[in-house]
């Protein structure tokens, strides 16, 4: 039994998510598509792809005749237009996705609190960076508490679009806030590089975490343990060189984050695209789709057992 699904965005990340849901997919089916740019490449291919479009936006979507078998929609617009989208969806009784940095509902990142939220009407799925560095902190932080983690986004400008140009702020905020509430550290810092290198660099991610004296070994083993979970969804997620540890000195500013011994342990990633839709280079688009189409389909299957149908 599959479950029909929808799309809010027909650029790049909207796009990418369609393609994604219809290869690779096998408990959802896309139903339908909206935009608000009847000229979109998205909904061009969507139309191709026999897909049920309109350029109306979320309106257009509700009239659709598709619209009545759909009970999931992804929102892939931007923060400002989601919490409309919201509003409309949740009146009808339709349960969101959402990948803009609009935080109305609890973050999820897959294996990291995957199964925490599955009866919840709306989830946010952080940002790019958030699911590409917040397993990370979360893997340091279960063998030993992070006091502060602090990670930086670079992304080639060229997968950087309108959408997420305009939600820079909402980008910083909501993945700090992250960080700290599913990545479980004290206090959470997030920096974003739009790097305009040509040819296009592939997305890297650094991530600092200021923790107390630790086990080496027990942080390296979790952290590589973590990225092995990451990429059964996103095969082009790996570690750019061993975990790194530096004990901090007693007279460096760092210790006024942290209670006694301090220890900065560092992890640098890269994260490339499996060119479903997007180039390889834009890892960061590609995490984000990946990790919705796993959250989408981990609360599909929780919501179509018996146990939960006969509730």
């Amino acid at each position: 039994m599959t479950t029909k699904v929808a799309v809010i965005g027909s650029g790049n990340i909207g796009t990418d998510l369609m393609i994604k849901i219809l290869r690779l997919s096998e408990s959802l089916e896309i139903a339908a598509m909206a935009g608000i740019d009847p000229d979109s490449d998205g909904l061009a291919r969507a139309r191709r792809l026999k897909v049920a479009t309109t350029h109306e936006g979320v309106d257009g979507l509700v009239a659709l005749d598709a619209f009545e078998d759909v009970s999931l929609v992804f929102d892939a617009t931007s923060a400002g237009a989601h919490r409309r989208h919201d509003e409309v969806l949740r009146a009808l009784g339709r349960t969101v996705v959402d990948l803009t940095p609009a935080a109305l509902g609890p973050y999820v990142v897959p294996p990291v609190n995957g199964d925490a939220h599955l009866d919840a009407p709306n989830v946010n799925m952080v940002t790019c960076g958030g699911q590409a560095t917040i397993p990370v902190v979360a893997a340091v932080n279960a063998v030993t508490p992070v006091h502060y983690g602090e990670i930086v986004a670079s992304i080639s400008s060229r997968s950087a679009g309108p959408g997420t140009r305009a939600n820079i702020d909402e980008f910083t905020e909501t993945t700090s806030a992250a960080i700290e509430k599913v990545g479980g550290a004290v206090r959470g810092k997030a920096i974003i590089v739009l790097n305009p290198a040509e040819p296009p660099l592939i997305m890297r991610d650094t991530v600092h975490c200021l923790v107390g004296d630790c086990d080496d070994a027990a942080v390296t083993e979790s952290v590589e343990r973590m990225v092995a979970r990451v990429q059964t969804y996103v095969p082009g997620y790996r570690l750019k060189q061993k975990v790194q540890f530096e004990r901090v000195a007693a007279d460096d500013p760092l210790r006024t984050l942290a209670p006694g011994d301090a220890v900065k342990v560092s992890v640098f990633l890269e994260v490339e695209g499996a060119a479903h839709y997007l180039p390889a280079y834009a890892g960061n688009l590609d995490i984000m789709t990946s990790a919705a189409l796993r959250t989408a389909e981990r609360m599909a299957a929780h919501r179509t057992t018996p146990e939960v149908a006969s509730r």
